[in-house]
């Protein structure tokens, strides 16, 4: 064990309780016994911490209760004084106390959500359930203000390049990264600001990689949150988000990535949140970089990602319609991922916006109240609005909606022409009987379309003689597999489409 010898006899009494070797950090062992694991925090001074003193260390294991408690209270139990007896033996909760623990409940090793993702497990539910962790987490978080979220930020980034620096990465690569950052940073200085006001800017678990989550009674939980210092934690939702999407990125790939911030946003609404995804990815990789860099490990994988995470790209914009059933939301999915800049596309999906309005998961079900005319056009004015912002934060975004009004297309070409953009529309198109069949085996949709709801729209369709918006591609969307490749071909055929509106 690396403990000080000021805390030798503490470790060794927590090992006798254990009944094993700690697990250890730089910063912290942990001892994990059968029904109880002990944290202790190691008597270290570091530039960016101070726990020489036991005041500190009793302090910080109370700021790591407070802050994880809430989120993992089946897990975070109470902080406990190790005591000196009479005798001059160790015990816990008795005598005068050496130094403090936080108690928690054990967690099985396979049940660490990095763990997860290495045994190949991290499925879609899961997924799914993982950003509905971190929208619920982030809701809880009372807004800070007032905040100079960019002077942080241009902190943070000269902070993670002295580390990098100090870590042996490579000078020249190192001080271009900081460079670029700072100027990102500078032009996005008023819409940090914004989302200063907006209220996005929370005391958040500042740490939120795929090791610092694990299931608890089947559920992702995140734990470990960054106790330490105010500031490092004190973030937009965003940039906290970004730790959990780079890791995924560079663990599993861009589809597991893309999944979870579809499914925060549309938990969340904060669509406008991928406006400074570039820069908060970029700093996430960098910090695991000269992480890596420090411990020995190579690095260079993730000092590329943090310098491909800021490369310019022009947002594609794509509009999926049709009837329902014909697909539009599995081949938005698929196509995702392979769009744009990291984590590729935002899905901006009519049917999450509208359970949204209502304050219901995805999957739950409306009743009819919630499909008034006037609903429908708060969810189109907010399908719109979510769609713009994004595309004007340089996401690409993926549009799913039926578009049987025929407005609908006005309006998204009428909002994105302020920024100079224009979509691409397709249209699915499939045999009414093979819809009929797709809309009874949907379970656990967004949609709560049912065969008469699909009926009735291809009755009005066809009374109204209504086609696809003018300029949009038919694509048969009868085997959904071929429909997927046509469009992918037809996207690299077709530039991004660009005004100079």
């Amino acid at each position: 064990m690396t403990i000080p010898a000021t805390q030798t006899d503490a470790a060794a009494l927590l090992q006798r309780l254990a009944e094993r070797p700690p697990i250890e950090t730089h910063i912290s062992a942990v001892f994990v016994g059968a029904d109880t694991v002990w944290k202790l925090k190691k008597a270290v001074r570091l530039p960016f911490l101070d726990f020489s003193t036991l005041e500190a260390r009793r302090s910080f294991l109370h700021r790591e209760l407070a802050l994880n408690a809430p989120a993992a209270p089946a897990i975070y139990r109470d902080v406990v004084p190790i005591g000196r007896l009479a005798d001059g033996s160790l015990a816990l909760g008795d005598g005068e106390p050496v130094d403090w623990v936080l108690r928690m409940a054990p967690v099985p090793e396979a049940d660490f959500l990095d763990a997860i993702a290495t045994a190949g497990h991290l499925d879609a539910t899961l997924l799914d359930r993982l950003g509905d962790c971190v929208a619920r987490d982030h809701a809880r978080l009372p807004p800070v203000q007032p905040w100079n979220s960019a002077d942080r930020m241009v902190q943070v980034i000269q902070g993670n390049t002295a580390s990098a620096l100090a870590a042996g990465l490579p000078s020249d690569q190192v001080t271009l990264w900081r460079d670029i950052c700072l100027s990102l940073t500078a032009r996005l200085g008023p819409w940090l600001q914004a989302r200063v006001q907006a209220g996005f800017v929370r005391r958040c678990h500042g740490d939120l990689h795929l090791g610092n989550f694990c299931l608890w009674q089947g559920e992702p939980v995140a734990f470990d949150a960054l106790e330490f210092d105010e500031a490092m934690a004190t973030i937009d939702t965003g940039y906290d988000l970004a730790f959990l999407l780079m890791d995924l990125e560079q663990r599993l790939g861009r589809g597991a990535a893309n999944r979870v911030m579809n499914r925060y946003v549309a938990r969340t609404g904060d669509a406008g949140m991928v406006t400074g995804l570039p820069l908060f990815l970029s700093l996430r990789a960098m910090i695991r970089a000269h992480v890596r860099g420090a411990q020995g490990m190579d690095a260079t994988a993730l000092l590329a990602a943090a310098q491909d995470y800021l490369r310019p790209d022009t947002p594609r914009i794509l509009a999926i319609g049709g009837l329902q059933g014909t697909g539009k939301s599995t081949l938005a999915r698929h196509l995702a991922p392979s769009l744009g800049r990291a984590p590729g596309a935002l899905v901006v999906r009519s049917d999450e916006i509208r359970k949204r309005l209502f304050g219901r998961a995805p999957e739950e079900k409306l009743g009819a109240e919630a499909y008034r005319a006037e609903v429908s056009e708060r969810v189109n004015a907010a399908l719109i609005e979510a769609a713009c912002s994004a595309a004007a934060g340089g996401q690409a975004v993926i549009v799913d909606s039926t578009f049987l009004h025929p407005a609908m297309a006005d309006q998204l070409a009428e909002g994105l022409r302020p920024i100079g953009l224009q979509y691409s529309g397709i249209w699915l198109d499939a045999p009414l009987t093979v819809l009929e069949q797709r809309v009874v085996g949907r379970h656990g949709d967004a949609s709560d379309a049912t065969v008469a709801v699909l009926r009735q729209s291809a009755a009005h369709v066809a009374a109204a003689k209504q086609g696809p918006p003018a300029g949009w591609t038919v694509v048969d969307a009868t085997d959904l597999d071929q429909a997927a490749h046509r469009v992918r071909v037809l996207i690299a055929m077709t530039p991004s489409p660009a005004t100079t509106a």
